[in-house]
């Protein structure tokens, strides 16, 4: 029930707010707010409440609105709602409500706003904003209390969100008649164009539409004002985001427009002191095939979109194309589009709307919260539902359909500041002010007070509470919302002053969670296959223990004559160097699976030593019996008296020298550059499940800072040892000597060696990055060389000595000798020297007795008459010669005497 209440007999006792009276404030109390009184010829309506109840209580509960009414022709001035605050007093008690008579409106004096609207183009902001506006005219206009004096007017054209056309219409506002005390631009490049100029005009500029962070610099625009608050409002709720969902890695596109340029710089700046990366920035001016092309090449997964509603629609066009969307990727948007931007025919694109629904599904809005949602009074006594119900009735189209519906609570309540603020400025309060119809270009007086009134607003508008910072930009909260089955939906709210993020937690992905910032790459080590390790160490231990049975075999029977004359020592030491080659095999095959980081220096160097030593012992040995028989026997024939003795000091001296090269070149290698871990990297591997992941192989390697260098100085001396090990065991493949019995054995040995060794060393570098093949063909060359090796110098020992017994003793051994291969070649030699003295002298005997037979013929022809006799036969009992032929003489070389021996 509504009650008008009259008490005129009470006037003299109601209370009245300030400046109506100077009456007292009502007392605030726990219980409610205290009633208050009407103003002078009005009363009040108490809702849901009789005469009686209010004339029974002293005190209204909290929320409890109360509206004054004024009798007659005259209307309130001044609130008239007023609503019990929870500290116990009323709504703007700040503000006195009066009730005046009605001014016809043919008696108050124009005042004209120049106004700008974009009814296409980028931001069709235009097509809700221009009703907004003209509904806050007739509002205010209907206001008493508020410019009684003026009417607004409006003058208005389409920029289309275009500076080249808002200059047109900017020359037109200001040349034409009649002067405008105000101009109202939309989007942020023409408030750009228009806020530059004003100041020439001594103009303010009041901006419904404009976020370009540039339009905050006070120099550049010193008398721009804008109730939709700065684009760089969103940053801040963007890293709150980046933080919450734990992303350290976001990309960017933006269009090539200042308003995006600047917004973006500012984002940089902030994520980076949150230690946040922007991996990759893209822009576009038209097209943005490309840039978006290069977001999927670089994996961009969480991306910040900076650009207009048309060209948002041409990018996930190409988003759709790209496949970057889903549940990888999460995009985040400006939130002024329509609400159906995706929807919208557009024909520079080719994608249907299901395609463009399926790309933008799941996307970010951050979006200035432009519609109180406290759902309160504003100053114009709507709400903001009823707001959006009134101004709903008024659009031609859908509101999801219209462009710049979500700003239009901005444009309405930038005509309320514009219109507080004129009202200061003209002293429609009561104070003495100047006349605006005193206003032109050329006035800066009025500009200024102006000026002074608009930036002293605070007032609570549909959209909020209205207040600008220093640079002129509204300070507001922003609102974050995700597009769910192809609608948006509120998921939290953010106050950047407080740093508070109230979060419904409604928000929803299509992986059940939000995606990582960047595929999640997981490092897997490659391993050396365990099957082939254990399988080639068996062969190794095998190895060594043959190596071990070689070695004490040769120690046991040393005093065997046949042994003695192999140079036993020697062959002890290929033992041992075959023993640690042998030995290096289990290091080589040691890598992460096995031991620790820390472990693996002390590999490397194992594997480096073993191999270095067992070279030196095994393969210097063999090298330096083969060098002395090369060196002997190719002596000129006055100096074969050197193979009659073998000096073993040279031999040994010449093994120590080699292992003293590699001791001393390990050593300076170790100390100077030592080996340690170091890390391979391949290309990633995508696993064959669709999980966000990518496997990045990585294998260790034992290596140094200069290790090429090493190893040519190491496999260089070691190749020409194996090179000139292979030109001696040709070259002394016929020579036999007693000394050294079993170099030609040494020789095999060193054939199969060098040949393994020289094949091995470079395939096992080309394949350094396959650790199964590279293992497999070292160890295996190790493995074949020492077996081998083994098996050539020793098993024919053992065989000889197992099968003909000599075991025993020296004594024993020197009986047995002639029944050697070596000793009866040595016998055989002896013996055909012997032969070859004798037979010399046999020949020289019988060229004497020739020579004296043919002298004593000589003699005895001279004594004779002159006649031919028969031609004697020939000693040598060959056919008989002719009288003036020569007798043969006897070949007494080597080789003759050695056929007519055979």
């Amino acid at each position: 029930m509504l009650l008008l209440l009259l008490p005129l007999a009470l006037a003299p006792l109601f209370l009245r707010p300030p400046g109506a009276g100077g009456t007292q404030t009502p007392n605030a109390t726990s219980e409610g707010c205290q009633i208050i009184h009407p103003p002078w010829e009005g009363g009040i309506r108490y809702r849901g409440l009789t005469r009686d109840q209010v004339k029974a209580i002293n005190f209204l509960p909290v929320d409890y609105e109360i509206e004054y009414v004024c009798r007659g022709e005259r209307e309130v001035v001044g609130p008239k709602v007023r609503k019990c605050l929870a500290n116990g007093s009323w709504t703007d008690m700040d503000t006195p409500s009066r009730c005046v008579n009605r001014t016809p409106h043919s008696e108050r004096r124009a005042v004209y706003i120049g106004a700008l609207f974009p009814m296409s183009g980028g931001w069709p902001g235009g097509q809700a904003c221009q009703p907004a506006v003209e509904m806050a005219l007739e509002d205010v206009n209907s206001r008493r209390d508020i410019l009684p004096d003026y009417e607004l007017k409006l003058i208005h054209h389409d920029s289309k969100c275009d500076p080249g056309q808002a200059t047109k219409y900017l020359y037109e506002l200001l040349y034409n008649d009649p002067i405008k005390i105000i101009l109202m631009p939309g989007c942020s490049s023409v408030s750009t164009l228009v806020a530059e100029a004003a100041r020439m005009w001594n103009l303010i500029v009041l901006s419904y539409g404009s976020s370009s962070p540039a339009l905050s610099n006070r120099q550049r625009f010193p008398t721009f004002f804008r109730t939709h608050p700065s684009a760089t409002l969103h940053n801040p709720t963007r890293v709150k985001l980046f933080e919450k969902w734990g992303w350290r890695k976001i990309a960017t596109i933006q269009q090539t427009t200042e308003v995006f340029t600047s917004t973006l710089d500012d984002l940089e700046e902030r994520v980076k002191e949150a230690g946040i990366e922007i991996t990759f920035r893209q822009s576009f001016f038209s097209d943005p095939a490309v840039p978006v092309k290069n977001l999927k090449r670089q994996d961009a997964r969480i991306i910040v979109g900076l650009f207009y509603e048309t060209e948002a629609r041409k990018v996930f066009c190409e988003v759709y194309k790209e496949r970057l969307f889903g549940k990888k990727y999460v995009w985040f948007l400006i939130g002024w589009y329509a609400d159906n931007w995706f929807k919208t025919y557009d024909p520079s694109i080719n994608c249907t709307v299901d395609e463009m629904t399926e790309a933008v599904e799941g996307h970010i809005t951050t979006e200035i919260v432009m519609l109180n949602p406290a759902n309160t009074r504003s100053i114009s006594n709507m709400t903001s539902q009823e707001f959006v119900e009134k101004l709903t009735k008024r659009l031609k189209r859908h509101p999801e359909e219209t462009g710049g519906f979500q700003e239009a609570p901005l444009a309405y309540d930038a005509i309320w500041a514009l219109a507080l603020a004129l009202n200061k400025t003209s002293g429609g309060s009561g104070r003495s002010g100047v006349r605006l119809e005193d206003f032109n270009y050329n006035n800066q007086t009025i500009t200024d007070q102006i000026y002074r009134a608009m930036n002293s607003s605070s007032f609570e508008g549909v959209s909020g509470h209205v207040v600008f910072d220093a640079s002129g930009s509204r300070m507001a909260w922003t609102l974050i919302e995700q597009l769910q089955g192809g609608s948006y939906k509120k998921i939290g709210y953010y106050d950047s002053t407080k740093d508070d993020l109230s979060w419904s937690k409604t928000d929803k992905w299509i992986g059940g969670a939000p995606p990582a910032d960047q595929t999640l790459v997981i490092k897997t080590f490659r391993f050396m296959s365990q099957k082939l390790f254990i399988s080639v160490s068996v062969l190794s231990s095998l190895g060594i223990v043959l190596a071990v049975v070689c070695l004490s075999f040769n120690i046991y029977n040393s005093h065997v004559r046949y042994i003695q004359n192999s140079q036993p020592n020697l062959n002890n030491l290929t033992a041992v160097g075959c023993s640690l080659a042998l030995a290096a095999v289990f290091p080589l095959g040691l890598d992460g699976y096995h031991i620790g980081r820390s472990q693996f220096p002390f590999v490397c160097q194992a594997r480096l030593w073993l191999l270095g030593l067992g070279f030196s012992l095994g393969y210097g040995s063999m090298f330096t019996k083969i060098w002395w028989v090369h060196t002997v026997f190719t002596k000129k024939e006055e100096k074969k008296e050197w193979r009659k003795t073998l000096e073993p000091w040279k031999l040994y001296t010449t093994v120590g020298l080699l292992v003293g090269m590699d001791v001393l070149t390990l050593a300076i290698w170790q100390m100077v550059d030592p080996l340690h871990r170091t890390i391979e990297t391949f290309a990633k591997e995508e696993p064959k499940e669709d999980i966000d992941v990518s496997i990045l192989p990585q294998l260790e390697h034992c290596s140094s800072k200069k290790m090429n260098t090493w190893l040519g100085i190491f496999y260089g001396y070691k190749g020409l040892l194996l090179l000139l090990g292979i030109f001696l065991a040709y070259e002394t493949k016929s020579v036999s000597t007693e000394k050294i019995n079993d170099h030609r054995a040494v020789g095999m040995a060193i054939y199969n060696v060098a040949v393994l060794c020289l094949i091995t060393a470079p395939v096992t570098m080309i394949l350094s990055s396959q650790q199964d093949a590279a293992f497999a063909f070292a160890a295996l060359a190790i493995v074949f060389s020492s077996y081998i090796t083994l098996v050539v110098l020793f098993v024919p020992k053992m065989r000889r000595l197992i099968t003909r017994g000599e075991w025993q003793s020296e004594a024993q051994d020197t009986m047995k000798t002639g029944s050697s291969t070596n000793n009866n070649e040595e016998e055989k030699s002896r013996l055909l020297e012997k032969e070859n003295r004798e037979l010399e002298k046999i020949i020289a005997e019988k060229e004497e007795r020739v020579s004296e037979l043919r002298h004593q013929l000589r003699s005895r022809q001279q004594l004779r008459p002159r006649r031919h006799p028969p031609t004697p036969p020939d000693p040598s009992g060959g056919l008989p010669r002719g009288p003036h032929e020569p007798p043969d003489r006897l070949s007494c070389d080597g080789s003759r005497v050695h056929l007519l021996y055979k």
